[in-house]
């Protein structure tokens, strides 16, 4: 497609030309709206759910909160239940609890939230027409998916859509990792990353209290099924530990030099005006450090919770 006006080129390769605020969808979509997936979405009025349809990332998701609920059960009524220090145990399980709670909530905030997917099919006539280009000025249109591709913009071949500042796609969370909500992944990996560790920790004083004792009313478990729970919790905790203090770590460094994972891989050279450390940090979480960083509920408005809960129970179909 061709015009005096502009040129426009089937690759991928991205150009700057749409601002973070320019999802609009010729005929379908008006700014503002939440853009569901290909498999995604249930819609309410004009708000749409995001979620992926993706078998691998949706056992994927159902075996995160699995383990999660796992090691909720083991620490609770295999550890801290049967326990005889009341403080002890009051402290640790409000503290393992709560943690678990965030993770959870951080991962359906990640899971559920659109990742900044590009409007499909808005490579229209008209609407290129409608961005009074420059002569000359080259915008490049993604073939995939028949969408023009803002800056930083890359196709996710699971989401089948554009995502500005695509990072990866994580199948633990059946979704791409992206501009809008990269803030609720680094929570995720950090709230495992810290249930983890306290879990090891309670497992190690655990043991050393029960061959104290002899496992002698230390559980209300038989000795041999407690070994194995605790066993088979020490080896989720380490992995999950290893995996979310390592995706912590790599996520910070991203946000912090304004390089995603794909850009890094691929040695792309910034062509883009970077925000360094604390601008990066800032414009990932919003506003200045607080504890609102360490809230996945942020921005979590109940009325549109319960529009998608209305919409869902009244038979609406997935959006495309």
């Amino acid at each position: 497609m061709q015009s005096s006006n502009h040129r426009l080129r089937d690759m991928e390769q991205h150009h700057p030309l749409l601002s973070p605020g320019a999802d609009v969808e010729t005929g379908s979509l008006a700014a503002g709206v939440m853009v569901g997936g290909p498999h995604a979405g249930h819609t309410a009025g004009n708000r749409t759910m995001w979620f992926i349809q993706d078998s691998c990332g949706m056992v994927c998701a159902g075996m995160t909160w699995f383990l999660v609920l796992y090691a909720e059960f083991v620490v609770n009524f295999v550890m801290l239940l049967p326990g005889k220090n009341f403080w002890y145990s009051l402290l640790n399980g409000a503290t393992f609890n709560s943690l678990a709670v965030l993770a959870l909530a951080s991962h359906l905030r990640t899971m559920l939230t659109d990742p900044g997917a590009v409007p499909k099919g808005n490579a229209t006539k008209e609407y290129m027409e409608s961005l009074q280009l420059k002569p000359g000025e080259v915008i490049y249109k993604c073939p995939k998916c028949c969408s023009i591709k803002p800056e930083r913009a890359h196709h996710c071949s699971i989401c089948k859509r554009c995502i500005r500042k695509m990072d990866h796609h994580c199948p633990w969370v059946n979704n791409c990792v992206g501009e809008k909500n990269q803030r609720f992944f680094v929570l995720f990996t950090m709230y495992i990353a810290l249930i983890s560790a306290h879990a090891l920790g309670l497992s190690g004083m655990h043991f050393f209290t029960c061959i104290k004792v002899q496992w002698n009313e230390c559980s209300d478990f038989s000795p041999g099924v407690s070994v194995l729970l605790l066993i088979f919790l020490c080896l989720e905790a380490v992995l999950f530990l290893t995996f979310t203090a390592v995706m912590f770590g790599t996520q910070l460094h991203s946000i912090c030099n304004d390089e995603t994972e794909i850009e890094r891989l691929k040695n792309e050279k910034p062509m883009w005006e970077r925000r360094m450390r604390w601008d990066g940090m800032r414009a990932v979480f919003g506003g200045p450090p607080s504890l609102q960083w360490c809230n996945p509920f942020t921005g979590l408005r109940l009325r549109r919770l319960l529009l998608l809960t209305h919409a869902r129970h009244g038979g609406s179909e997935f959006s495309v």
